[in-house]
């Protein structure tokens, strides 16, 4: 009886025949991973370099001047002489510079609310299927594309004037009032009819808004027995609570910053650049004035960064405030 024959694994042909015919694949070295990731930031920081230049002349560097220029005394043709906090003192002690304050608050306490009123009452309007929907939203918006030109603030002005169609609208209800934009009293109210006409972004984003509501929840409250009123206080507006804030702070921002139409409406150069009695003196139009007509380039940038602050300062209360009234779908605020 023959014995057995065993014969041993080859490993060394199981082993060699695992292994790729090329040898073992080898991890990048260190230095190769770092020439690679050098490369990659190079790129990308020549990809954003036209945008780190655009920022750095003419955001950043004017910023930076404007705030030394602030604690100077400095007229576009001389050299500029520190005077510290001279601009401060004589800005707050100028009763014009005062006045601009009160224009320019009351055109955002009065001018925005209306505005996002008349925008979020079409949007509820538009939100409803009817035919031409299309149209209607485009027309409405238009007039926020061409509201802030210089062309529509010299028409806006004309049509405000003495004897033009709104003097002659107002003769035929028995009011005599005369032209808008002649009155000192009444040119403000002139710029705020021109703010709420350009209600036509802020209505897009309450679209927007609007079509995220659940109509389950409206359905909800018709079983239940709630109208209209009802469903719009406890629904809708919780429910877009957080464009609601999103148009509430973009709007107050954009009324701080009105120029162009106050000037224009307001006559533009000459002895009454912003409107008669100062009516149209918002504190972007009286900063210009100080700035390029009267050559205070100085006290102008005080006023620049009061402006700045003063901005801030509001937008810090609006997102402290938003804790109260602004409901977000996790359910936190």
């Amino acid at each position: 009886m023959g014995s057995a024959v065993t014969h041993a694994p080859a490993t060394e042909d199981l082993t060699r025949d695992s292994e790729p015919r090329h040898g073992p694949v080898k991890s990048p070295r260190p230095a190769a991973l770092k020439r690679r990731g050098r490369r990659e930031n190079l790129a990308g920081y020549l990809f954003v370099s036209p945008w780190i230049a655009g920022f750095l002349l003419l955001t950043a560097g004017p910023m930076a001047a404007s705030l030394y220029f602030a604690f100077t005394d400095y007229n576009l043709f001389d050299a500029p002489r520190w005077i510290g906090l001279d601009n401060f003192s004589e800005m707050f002690a100028d009763p014009r510079w005062r006045h601009s304050v009160q224009v320019t608050l009351w055109y955002v306490v009065v001018g925005t609310p209306i505005k996002l009123i008349a925008a979020l009452g079409v949007a509820l309007l538009l939100a409803q299927k009817r035919r031409g929907q299309a149209f209607y939203r485009a027309a409405f918006y238009a007039p926020s594309l061409i509201g802030a030109s210089v062309s529509v603030a010299i028409v806006w002005k004309a049509i405000f004037s003495d004897d033009a169609i709104v003097d002659r609208t107002q003769k035929l209800f028995g009011v005599d009032a005369g032209g808008w934009t002649g009155d000192p009293d009444l040119i403000i109210y002139s710029l705020v009819a021109l703010t709420v006409w350009q209600f036509g972004a802020p209505m897009v984003i309450f679209l927007a808004g609007l079509k995220q509501v659940p109509r389950e929840l409206y359905e909800a409250a018709d079983v239940d027995g709630a109208g209209r009123l009802r469903q719009f206080w406890n629904i809708t507006l919780p429910m877009i609570s957080p464009v609601l804030f999103f148009n509430v702070l973009l709007e107050t921002i954009h009324s701080f910053q009105i120029f162009s139409s106050a000037y224009i409406v307001g006559g533009g150069a000459g002895g009454n650049a912003c409107g008669p009695a100062d009516g149209t003196m918002v504190y972007t139009c009286y900063l210009y004035v100080q700035g390029f007509e009267n050559s205070r380039m100085g006290l102008a940038s005080a006023m620049a960064w009061m402006l700045l602050v003063a901005v801030a300062l509001v937008t810090a209360v609006l997102f402290r405030s938003q804790k109260r009234w602004v409901h977000y779908e996790e359910g936190g605020r």
